[in-house]
């Protein structure tokens, strides 16, 4: 598979994510897609990483896929933490009803 078929499955998986970010109004499902919006990013950067002819940039698409998969998991942990402060309070995790915890 080349450069293109990478890219190809990249913006298959980025079109998704941005769909169910965009029309779901449960928590989980908009944190679904922001999850599948990061490993499209990380999959572009390993895969130009992959077809750059230097050696030294090679390792620097798979940092970065790294650092990618990290602040994933960090926003997954938080996310999820205020989705359960916000089930405790509202008995409900539906992103429409957050507009009620404005000051």
């Amino acid at each position: 598979m080349g450069l293109t078929g990478f890219l190809t499955v990249s913006a298959v998986l980025f079109t998704l994510g941005l769909v169910i970010f965009i029309s779901r109004k449960n928590t989980i499902a908009i944190l679904m897609g922001v999850e599948l919006m990061l490993n499209a990013a990380a999959l572009n950067f390993v895969a130009f990483a992959r077809f750059t002819p230097s050696q030294a940039s090679q390792l620097d698409g798979q940092i970065f896929a790294v650092f990618i998969i990290l602040l994933a998991a960090a926003e997954a942990v938080v996310a999820l933490a205020i989705a359960l402060s916000v089930y405790k309070n509202l008995h409900q995790i539906g992103a429409d009803k957050l507009a009620s915890l404005k000051g």
